[in-house]
C-alpha cells in the first residue's frame, strides 16, 4: 500500500504505486474533490481504501480521538467524532479505519520524551497520572464500541501503537482484550517502535513486534537514522542502510512478520521524494524478498502483493 496524506495526489500516485499493490491509506483530504478523485481511482481499478483518521482535514489542536482522556466531555466528543468521521467515509466502503491508540499516550515517567512530537499536552499524560485500572476500563469500552461499529459499518478497525506504556509492553492484558474481540486488529509502526528503543531504555522493539504481530492487520514502513538526533526521518527502507549506522532493524522486523504473520499489509509511509526511481525500485524489491524470500529480477515493474 502507499499513503495520501492531505488529498489525491495524482503524480505521487503515478510515481509510487504498482498495479500488484493493494491499496491506498488516505488521511486529513483537504477538499472533497480530492475524495471523489480516490473514490473514482479505486472503483476503476479495484484498489482498497484504508482510512487513517480522520479523513478530512480540521483546525482542531489535536488531530487524533482522545477516547482514553480522563476528561468524560473530551472523551464523549472523541465518540462523537468518529461516528461522525464513520457517517462520511462509509460511502467509500473503506477496508478499514485506523486510530492511534493508546490516546491520548500514556508516558513512561522514567523517560525523556523531548524526542517524540506531539501537537501539544492533550496528547499525551504520565503513568503516574493514569492508572493501569484506568487504563485496563477504557480500553475495554473503546474494543467493545469499536466492536460494535465494525459491525455496523463493516470495516476493519485498526489500532496504531503510538507510543507504548508499560501498562501494554509489561503484562498480558491487552493480548487477552485482542483475544476476546478478534475484530479489532493492530498497526505496527516501524519508526515509531524504533524511536521509542531509542529513547527509551525499558523498551525492546523487536520482542514487542514479536509479540503482536499476529494480531496486526497493517505495517506502517519507514526508517529513519539516530545519531545525535534524529535525521533523514521518514526515509524509505533500503538494504545499505545499515542498524550499525544508526538506521532502524528493517530486516529484523520483517523478518518477524514473515514468520508471525503472513497476512500484514505493508504500508509504505515513507516520503518517496527522499530517493531516486531506481532505489524506490529497489525498496519495493528488497521488501517483498525479506516477506515472500524469492528476489524480484524485473525491480522496475515489481511490486508487493499484499
Amino acid at each position: 500500500m502507499i499513503g495520501q496524506y492531505g488529498g489525491f495526489d495524482r503524480k505521487k500516485y503515478t510515481r509510487d504505486f504498482r498495479a500488484d499493490f493493494y491499496g491506498i491509506e488516505a488521511c486529513l483530504f483537504a477538499t472533497t474533490q480530492d475524495a471523489i478523485d480516490l473514490i473514482r481511482e479505486a472503483r476503476q481499478t479495484g484498489l482498497a481504501i484504508g482510512i487513517h483518521y480522520p479523513f478530512y482535514a480540521s483546525p482542531s489542536s489535536s488531530r487524533d480521538a482522545l477516547f482514553m482522556s480522563p476528561d468524560q466531555t473530551v472523551r464523549e466528543h472523541a465518540f462523537y467524532s468518529i461516528q461522525q468521521e464513520l457517517e462520511v467515509v462509509k460511502a467509500m466502503q473503506p477496508d478499514y479505519v485506523l486510530f492511534h491508540y493508546p490516546k491520548p499516550v500514556i508516558l513512561d515517567d522514567r523517560v525523556n520524551w523531548n524526542a517524540w512530537r506531539f501537537a501539544d499536552h492533550s496528547e499525551y499524560i504520565l503513568e503516574s497520572e493514569f492508572s493501569f485500572d484506568d487504563f485496563v476500563d477504557r480500553s475495554e469500552g473503546l474494543f467493545q464500541w469499536l466492536t460494535e461499529k465494525s459491525n455496523q459499518y463493516d470495516f476493519i478497525p485498526v489500532l496504531e501503537f503510538d507510543a507504548l506504556t508499560t501498562y501494554i509492553y509489561d503484562n498480558d492484558f491487552l493480548e487477552n482484550l485482542l483475544a476476546r474481540y478478534p475484530k479489532i486488529k493492530l498497526c505496527l509502526d516501524t519508526g515509531r517502535l524504533f524511536l521509542q528503543e531509542s529513547i527509551d531504555p525499558n523498551f525492546d522493539a523487536g520482542k514487542v513486534m514479536r509479540t503482536f504481530a499476529k494480531y496486526a492487520y497493517i505495517m506502517h514502513l519507514w526508517t529513519f537514522q539516530m545519531k545525535d538526533t534524529i535525521q533523514h526521518l521518514r526515509h524509505p527502507v533500503l538494504p545499505e542502510l545499515r542498524q550499525t549506522d544508526g538506521w532502524a532493524p528493517i530486516e529484523e522486523y520483517l523478518n518477524i512478520i514473515r514468520e508471525e504473520n503472513q497476512y500484514v499489509k505493508i504500508m509504505f509511509e515513507h516520503n518517496s521524494q527522499l530517493v531516486s526511481d531506481k532505489q524506490l525500485d529497489q525498496c519495493y524489491a528488497w521488501v517483498k524478498e525479506l516477506l515472500t524470500g524469492v528476489a524480484d529480477n524485473d525491480e522496475k515493474n515489481s511490486g508487493l502483493s499484499n
